[in-house]
């Protein structure tokens, strides 16, 4: 069985520059994706000001609701709350979810974080997906990944698909390691992004296999650094991109990923 997913900091709906609402843009742009299972951080459960300030453009549902529509399935984990409303990470499925629990993570009182564990049923088949917003802190990122590990292997079956997705703010790519050995995890642009080069040549002559790099996802205008990531279990990799340019950059700070899988 193949299906898509994808992966998207949507910026709470609100353009990086100028902070306009992009929300319905974002409900489009989305859509195209034509992904199966969509993880999404930053996802705004409620915010007053922005409601009343823009009535107009500014949907009455919460956004996770808004952008699945009539459609898909959704679950959301409410991660910082304040006075005029409460933000976090959503999970939006064609297919049915049957389950959904949100761990709080947060590593100090000025950073709420979260993971939301959501079962997903395909036809007969349990997936196990993981949504991530891990923090701005190293220190605190390798805790919190300590945290999504040990949900992990508590919360999914050995031989379960797991799909771990989100905004991992790892732009030295210091958590893939722990990933890969201890939940047998493989980024999708592990086997995807490996240049028939010289160096990859000689990368594996010396028995030291590709490098492993991430797709660049942030700013989304001009991506340089590798916050964003799509790691999996039980499922092949198929294909895997990274979408960017001037269309995206005036949804969100980040660029989207995409992959397709098979089951």
């Amino acid at each position: 069985m193949k299906i898509r997913i994808a992966t998207y900091n949507i910026h709470k709906g609100i353009s990086a520059i100028a902070r306009r609402p992009r929300i319905h843009a974002l409900k489009q742009a989305i859509s195209s994706l034509s992904a199966d299972i969509v993880f999404l951080q930053e996802v705004q459960g409620r915010h007053d000001f922005f409601a009343l300030r823009h009535a107009a453009k500014w949907p009455q549902q919460s956004q996770h609701e808004f952008l699945a529509g009539d459609v898909q399935h959704s679950a959301y984990g409410m991660n910082a709350v304040y006075d005029h409303g409460h933000h976090g990470n959503a999970l939006l499925s064609n297919f049915p979810i049957v389950s959904s629990h949100n761990h709080d993570v947060s590593d100090h009182q000025f950073e709420s974080r979260g993971i939301l564990h959501c079962v997903v049923r395909l036809q007969n088949k349990d997936v196990h997906c993981y949504v991530v917003h891990l923090g701005l802190f190293a220190g605190g990122r390798l805790r919190q990944t300590e945290a999504l590990m040990q949900a992990v292997k508590q919360t999914a079956p050995p031989d379960a698909p797991v799909i771990i997705a989100g905004d991992f703010n790892d732009w030295t790519n210091a958590l893939s390691s722990s990933l890969r050995k201890k939940l047998g995890a493989t980024e999708v642009f592990d086997d995807i992004v490996s240049p028939r080069s010289l160096g990859s040549y000689l990368r594996r002559l010396s028995g030291r296999g590709p490098r492993l790099t991430p797709a660049r996802t942030f700013p989304a205008a001009l991506p340089v650094l590798k916050l964003d990531r799509i790691y999996v279990r039980g499922l092949r990799i198929e294909h895997a991109q990274v979408l960017h340019g001037a269309s995206w950059a005036r949804l969100s700070d980040h660029a989207p990923l995409v992959a397709d899988l098979l089951l």
